[in-house]
């Protein structure tokens, strides 16, 4: 991630030096080269800074949006911008959207056949009540039987769009998961715009736009 920021290399340093494990403390410069090593995943971190913009390089997304948060609380920083790369998670958010629309697809499937079982049922139900009115029970008969069969029908649907149902609300966390994590990697103005145009291109189904706001911002 690529943060915009105003702030001096002496805060930046200062606030290395607080909040890192270092061999031994940064002195005071304009310009920085941090290299360290995330604990809880053992990834790279690199740290650089050049006048009015700080580098963060580090696979771990996660890792990332905790040190920009972090940064912007201690430097009271209110609005910050960034840029953000990250090929595998954008890869892994494209393939739960293509799940998203898959779940989608099997849901109103699923719905139209329920609606079409629904009516042939009620038709089948007036047909085996006329047929035992007149005493035609063979009749009656094969309109129960199928009847029987439509309600297993219908119950194995159901349970089919049960289980596609709590799929699709697995994906869709994940994917507001990923909403939040591309925000966090922002402060402020930025984040809300970020969180709000990603929603807007979801609802939209426009995926090459989300990774362009995830990527740049929606600023």
């Amino acid at each position: 991630a690529v943060v915009s920021t105003q702030s001096t290399g002496n805060r930046v340093v200062m606030w290395i030096n607080q909040n890192f494990l270092l061999d031994e403390e940064l002195t005071a410069q304009q310009e920085l080269d941090v290299r360290l090593v995330a604990l809880r995943t053992g990834s790279p971190l690199f740290i650089r800074m050049i006048p009015g913009t700080l580098s963060i390089h580090c696979e771990d997304i996660d890792l990332v949006g905790d040190i920009v948060q972090a940064l912007a609380s201690s430097l009271n920083i209110e609005n910050l911008q960034s840029t953000a790369v990250y090929p595998s998670f954008t890869t892994n958010l494209r393939d739960v959207l293509l799940k998203v629309d898959d779940y989608h697809t099997v849901r109103q499937k699923l719905t139209a056949e329920m609606a079409d079982h629904s009516n042939l049922i009620r038709s089948l139900v007036v047909r085996g009540e006329d047929s035992r009115l007149m005493y035609d029970m063979n009749g009656m008969k094969q309109c129960y039987l199928k009847l029987f069969d439509l309600n297993r029908d219908l119950v194995n649907g159901y349970n089919i769009r049960c289980n596609n149902h709590t799929e699709l609300l697995s994906c869709l966390r994940i994917v507001n998961q990923a909403i939040t994590k591309a925000g966090r990697l922002r402060v402020g103005k930025p984040k809300t715009q970020v969180v709000t145009a990603s929603r807007e291109a979801i609802k939209q189904n426009d995926v090459e736009k989300l990774f362009k706001v995830i990527e740049s911002g929606a600023g």
